[in-house]
Parts: structure tokens; sequence; C-alpha cells
């Protein structure tokens, strides 16, 4: 009992040092590993599997739009980044340059991509003549290199794996309807299948994307009270079109310029998922996205019959379509539990020579603890229905939490005392003038998060400044 009683000691209480915890999680969990290069990680099977699952969800919803996958080089000459001037100044600071070919140096620097933009257009410039080539509905999967001076795995790292879709149309109204349309994908996906809650809303210009004409972002709470910005879609409208000549014959045989869309998310999710979710024994995986959905612990294994009854029921759960495998090591029954509960595995399924003689297992969940003697007979069915309750109450319990820490400012001493009293999102009124969002940030740390689509009028004035208000908007310290 003592080593099973150390594996879960291990884990710094998130309440004593919540980021700490985090990074206690990711690696006992064996998500990650630190490589020799700094601010890149290893992403270990265990992490991989559900960036897979990910993957594999967003590609299909993808898909159902329209969107083909393509893929890009990942070097972009020097030359081509300049062509777009506020898009190279947004992302300058962040970019690493390869210099030398070999043992030669290269007549022109070489960026690894931070993003893909540029090449997308130089893509298009080549590809799109007529508006029969409209519109161009493509995406990538692959990894950036962004050259962060703090890091931290999963949430912010040298390199990290992501999708980005870039799209091509004929008219503005129809790069706005994508940008939307991509928005309300990703945020479909965090709460139907992660269990995240979100707030949709615009960036302001200030937090826009560098190019963009308009940011739109999906932002959840982590259970410090911190803000996640979990995904991106950007309307760029005809500016990288015109800076790169990306032009179409209209249905009169004119020239004009298409209208462009990019949008992304990344590995930060799966942060995400363990900053929301998790709690002080570990992981806690919502069952949609779990690798592994249930974990069959056979008691006293050696016992005739215990391990063949094990495989039984899980070519059993696996015919239901159940993620399903069993724990046949020799580690003690209790240090398995507790495995299973550092790896958020979402159902533990107990069964030993007792249980066997009067033909049922014990099914406990993940999240809440809860214990149901289930017989053979009716396993299957009962686990896919403890799971589909898990996925509902997992995001229930997430929304509950963001609604406790979202805190109305209509006061500058109200929204300076919720900023440490209860954190969270603040909802307050803003002027709209950049130089107060600026000093906003300088004198509390929070930013702006977004303007959220569905409005409200909380006063006249701004929460701030005390001028005339403009917009609502969500703010919070932030990852």
């Amino acid at each position: 009992m003592a080593k099973e009683k150390k594996m879960v000691e291990a884990i710094t209480s998130m309440d004593v040092d919540f980021a700490q915890w985090y990074t206690d999680v990711v690696k006992k969990a064996e998500l990650i590993d630190y490589t020799s290069v700094k601010g890149c990680m290893v992403i270990k099977p265990a992490g991989y599997a559900i960036w897979e699952n990910i993957q594999k969800e967003l590609d299909a919803r993808f898909k159902a739009t329209g969107v083909e996958n393509v893929y890009l080089p990942m070097f972009i000459p020097e030359s081509l980044l300049q062509v777009e001037k506020d898009h190279v100044e947004g992302f300058a600071p962040e970019v690493a340059w390869v210099t030398h070919g070999g043992l030669e140096p290269l007549q022109e620097r070489l960026c690894v991509r931070p993003t893909s933009e540029t090449l997308f257009c130089e893509l298009y410039a080549k590809d799109i003549r007529s508006h029969r080539d409209l519109p161009r509905l493509y995406n990538q999967w692959c990894s950036v290199v962004r050259w962060e001076k703090t890091t931290r795995p999963f949430l912010r790292s040298r390199e990290f794996l992501w999708q980005e879709g870039h799209t091509a149309h004929a008219t503005a109204e129809e790069a706005e309807e994508r940008t939307i349309q991509m928005l309300n994908v990703y945020a479909d996906f965090l709460e139907e299948v992660l269990a995240i809650p979100v707030v949709k809303g615009r960036k302001t210009d200030k937090e826009k994307f560098a190019g963009a004409e308009a940011t739109y972002t999906i932002e959840a709470l982590m259970h410090d009270g911190k803000a996640l910005q979990a995904g991106t879609s950007h309307n760029f409208g005809d500016g990288f079109a015109k800076a790169f000549g990306i032009q179409y014959a209209d249905k009169d045989n004119k020239l004009q310029y298409v209208h462009q869309t990019s949008w992304g998310m990344t590995t930060r999710l799966i942060g995400a998922i363990i900053m929301v979710h998790g709690d002080d024994n570990g992981l806690k995986l919502p069952p949609r996205i779990a690798p592994v959905q249930a974990v069959i612990v056979p008691i006293m294994q050696k016992k005739e019959g215990v391990l063949e009854k094990a495989y039984e029921l899980e070519a059993d759960l696996k015919a239901a379509g159940i993620r399903v495998k069993t724990d046949a090591t020799d580690k003690s029954p209790g240090f398995k539990f507790a495995e299973q509960e550092m790896r958020g595995i979402p159902v533990r399924i107990e069964c030993g020579p007792k249980d066997i003689e009067k033909g049922q297992a014990i099914v406990v969940r993940r999240d809440t603890r809860e214990k149901t003697i289930v017989c053979f007979e009716n396993l299957a069915t009962e686990v896919a229905n403890i799971l589909d309750i898990m996925q509902t109450e997992m995001l229930e319990t997430a929304r509950a939490h963001r609604e406790a820490h979202t805190t109305v400012a209509r006061t500058w001493d109200e929204f300076v005392t919720a900023l440490d009293a209860n954190p969270g999102f603040i909802k307050g009124m803003w002027c709209g003038e950049k130089e107060c969002e600026v000093a906003i940030k300088e004198e509390t740390g929070a930013t702006t998060r977004c303007m959220p689509f569905e409005q409200e009028c909380l006063s006249e004035t701004c929460v701030h400044c005390g001028k005339p208000a403009k917009k609502m908007l969500y703010f919070g310290r932030a990852y």
C-alpha cells in the first residue's frame, strides 16, 4: 500500500500550487517528456493518443463542410514572408530562421513556419484564375515553430502540432460566413466531445491576428480561474489577396480579388482538458475523447478463471464499440486503481472470484467514484450508458464552475476586487478605445478575451475610464 499511496501523493494539490499540479499531471500520467531542446517536448503515447482522437473528430467535422486536406512546406523564404507587412511584423519576434544548408550559407534565409498564410497565398495566386475555381477550402495538419520565451507543456511550446485551415472565396459575405461556420465547428467540438463550455465572440483590434480584418475566438475557463483561447477563426478580407495578387475572373470576366479566411486549433487543447477536468488524483478524461474508455481490473487474477473472464468481458465491450483494455500486469489491484485514476480512464471495471460466482462486476466512475454492480449480460449496455451520462455531467460541472466564476463588474473597484476575490471571467462594459484596453492590462494583468456575440448592456459607461460604453467584453487573466 505504501507504493500505491506514494503514487497519488506525488501530485501536488491544485489548491496549493496549480502550476506545479499541472506539471505533475502531464509528467506522472506520462503524457509528455522534456527534451534537450528547451521549450520542446516529446508527446508520449498516452498524450499522442488524445491528439489522434482530437484530430480524427475534427477532421471528420471539417470534411463534412467540404474542406480538403493538403500539405505545404515547412520553410518560407524571407522575401515571401515580407510581402504582407502587418503579418510579418506580428510574427517577427517568434520566428526561427534557417541560415545554412549543410555547410553552405543560404542566399536567402528560410523561416521555419510559424503559420502558413504566405505559402497558401503563393499557392492560390498560381491556382485561382476563374470564379469556377472558388471556393478553395483547404486544411493542413502539421507542426509549427514559434520561439516562445516562456513555455509550458501543451499550453505554450516552441514547436507544437495543429491544424490550420485556409480558404479563398469570391465574396466578402462568403468569407465571413465561412469564418463564423468554422468557429461554430470548434465550439460544438469542445462542448460535445471535450465537455468544455466556451464563450464565442470577436477579438478587439488590439488582440486580433496579424493581418486579419477580424478575429473570432472561443474562450474557455480553467479550474484556476484563468482563461484559455481554445480556437480562433480569422477573416482576412482581401488584404492578403491584394498583397499577393490573388485574382479571379468573375462571371462578367472582370478581375476581382478573392476574400480569405484562416482558422486553427492546437495541442493546447490537451492542456485545456487537463485544467478543466483534472483533480488531485490526476487526469479526468471525458469519455468521448478518452483513448481508453474502460479498464478491466481482475481481482486475484492468478485464481483459475479470473483472467479468462476478464478477457471475455473485454471482447464483449469491444464488440459494443467501447474502447477497453484489461490490466493483467502483476501490480496490486490498489496500485492499478490509483494508476487508472492518474491516467483519467473514465470507467474501471472490477471483477474477482466472488464476482464471477455472482455473475457480476463492479463498475466505478472516474469522475464521481460512484460504484455500480452490474450483471455480466448487461455490462456492455450499462457501461455505454454510464459513459454517456459522464460525458453530459462533466460538461454540466464545467459549465457550473464557469458560471460560478463569472463576475459582472460595473465599476473599476468591482473589477479589481473580483480579479482576486473570484478569479475567472469578468463581464464589463468598454469604451472601445485601445488606450483603455492597454491600461487595464498594465494595471491588473487582465486582458480582453472577446466581445461576445450575445451582448448585454451592463451599464452606460466603461468599467475602467467612465466614458460612454460601446461594447460588453469578457475580461480575464489568461494562459
